[in-house]
């Protein structure tokens, strides 16, 4: 598909679920506000749940926070429930600010709705003659849970959404009675239009085109733009000794953490956790001789991959576009994944990194002693590097993306069949 770029101004409605950075989804949100900001356009920020970035109002972002709360930081799951399944303040705001906005020359993104907004947007989306484009940094849209993801037996799960066996299975983190929850949740979000209402979909990766598609409507439109990686280019790495191999992230079940420090036992090897998270209590009693760094912040996490032998990303579901793989390659660092997550995309096996077998202790093992080796850890290292900054993935590269998008859906609006088919 052809996308140009014109340097006309836009209106560009910006949703999203939090308007502060909490994880990869708010960053890009946020840092593509700025960004198109920056580029002239008239951006305004929704969200449910604050406090704002600063950065955005002293962008001139007009910037409207519900003050609600997320199904994160609630203290109590049974009084949040009613906005959880259906958050009405949020669908009759969204409402209001959209009725302000010329369709000719204005777009709503939508990059989450999951968390504090709800299905409750979606008839607004679907009536709104504003076109409307969703990012997809998950898989909500298609699945109960967000991710086609088994987390009692911590792997991919390869049921029908809503089918009965997708139904009569237990495939939440915390109980069945959660699991209906979202089930029920479900079903409201497919009947309120905001699966119609993705007319325009931006994927991070090939693989999430790939699992979406056969739950999204046939007339959905596809690009592909990949999210901005934050990094400068230091040059190849010195002639001098490799660190440990490192584990950056959330340390949980889906992220594989557990499947490494499995793995490093058998290698003979030094597993070394940059992070936090849930199963870190258990792995520090299973595995003590394994080292657990806690959370770092941001330029600590730079200098650490970057001192780093490999970067292990052994996540165990299919993830969207990793920035931590990215992050790590630019930083010449080469990067061993597991097969079934979408950072695989980034790595060549054998070039600028290794490929294992998803939640194979032994698989991942074998690849971390080919990695132990000086020689070839140096190879994968210059060529994560080169590879990297040959076509590096910079936030005009992003914006210039997301404009082209934003003018194909505005041109693909004007169209009468697909109003006809929109509004029908």
């Amino acid at each position: 598909m052809t996308i140009t770029r014109s340097d006309a101004v836009m209106n560009v409605i910006i949703v999203a679920d939090h308007a502060f950075i909490n994880g990869g989804q708010a960053k890009v949100a946020i840092e593509s506000a700025l960004g198109l900001a920056g580029r002239g356009h008239r951006v305004v920020f929704f969200a449910a749940v604050g406090p704002a970035d600063p950065r955005l109002a002293a962008a001139d972002i007009a910037v409207i926070v519900l003050g609600q709360t997320d199904v994160a930081l609630t203290t109590s799951l049974a009084s949040f429930g009613v906005q959880w399944l259906w958050n009405r303040p949020a669908a009759l705001r969204l409402q209001a600010l959209l009725s302000g906005y010329d369709p000719e020359d204005s777009v709503v993104h939508v990059h989450g709705w999951a968390k504090a907004l709800s299905p409750s947007i979606g008839p607004v989306l679907k009536a709104t003659r504003v076109p409307v484009v969703f990012t997809m940094h998950e898989y909500y849209l298609a699945c109960p849970n967000g991710g086609f993801y088994d987390y009692p037996i911590s792997a991919a799960c390869h049921r029908t959404p809503l089918s009965p066996a997708c139904i009569a299975y237990n495939c939440d983190s915390r109980s069945y009675a959660r699991k209906l929850m979202r089930v029920g949740r479900h079903a409201l979000m497919r009947g309120s239009g905001l699966v119609g209402s993705a007319a325009t979909v931006i994927t991070i990766s090939r693989l999430q085109k790939t699992v979406l598609a056969p739950y999204l409507p046939k007339r959905t439109r596809y690009f592909e733009v990949s999210n901005p990686v934050d990094a400068e280019p230091l040059g190849r790495k010195a002639d001098r000794p490799l660190g440990d191999i490192v584990f950056v992230g959330r340390v949980s079940p889906e992220k594989g953490a557990n499947v490494f420090a499995e793995a490093a036992r058998l290698a003979g090897q030094t597993a070394v956790f940059i992070g936090d998270g849930p199963q870190r209590a258990q792995l520090e009693s299973d595995y003590p001789e394994a080292r657990f760094l806690g959370w770092k912040n941001p330029a600590e996490v730079k200098a650490l991959m970057r001192a780093a032998r490999a970067l292990v990303f052994p996540s165990v579901w299919y993830e969207g576009q990793p920035l931590t793989v990215l992050e790590s390659l630019a930083a010449g660092t080469p990067v061993i994944v597991s097969d079934i997550c979408a950072g695989r995309e980034a790595v060549e096996d054998g070039v600028n990194g290794l490929w294992f077998a998803s939640g194979k202790p032994d698989s991942l093992a074998a690849a971390l002693m080919r990695l132990s080796d000086d020689a070839e850890a140096r190879r994968m290292s210059d060529a994560a590097y080169d590879l990297f900054w040959a076509d590096p993935l910079t936030l005009d590269r992003h914006l210039d993306g997301i404009e082209a998008v934003y003018r194909s859906s505005l041109a693909y609006a004007r169209s009468p069949s697909t109003i006809r088919a929109i509004h029908a």
